[in-house]
């Protein structure tokens, strides 16, 4: 398995699908950072030569792309300024619950977690 920036990616898939298990890189900008380094994107990740490797690495660091550690980080103290600030948004995090408008009366099990039973007397 190639080790990229920390991060071990898939050996058997194609180059731009296995970047995308790097946190912070989806199907686009592994697509970019391919074509910036002119590496055929149809390549198995085992397949690359450690130039190639070293190529995509500064791709990514000159480029200035938040990746993991530095991106969740990020990503969690947005969350933390919200719930500290007390905005709806932040009200919703702190709850548990959906933040973008859906209905709550059904549905929303994804974010509220498995039914709790009402105890009747």
């Amino acid at each position: 398995m190639p080790r990229l920036l920390g991060v071990e990616i898939p050996a058997d898939k194609r180059v731009e699908v296995s970047l995308t298990y790097i946190y912070g890189i989806g199907f686009s900008t592994a697509r970019r950072i391919l074509e910036q380094t002119n590496i055929d994107p149809n390549i198995r990740a085992k397949n690359l030569m450690p130039q190639q490797l070293n190529e995509i690495i500064h791709a990514i660091t000159n480029n200035k792309i938040k990746i993991e550690g530095d991106l969740r980080r990020e990503v969690g103290m947005s969350i933390k300024r919200l719930i500290d600030l007390g905005t709806y948004r932040g009200l919703r995090h702190r709850r548990g619950l959906p933040l973008r408008g859906q209905r709550t009366r059904t549905n929303a099990r994804t974010r509220k977690g498995p039914r709790r039973a009402i105890k009747k007397n």
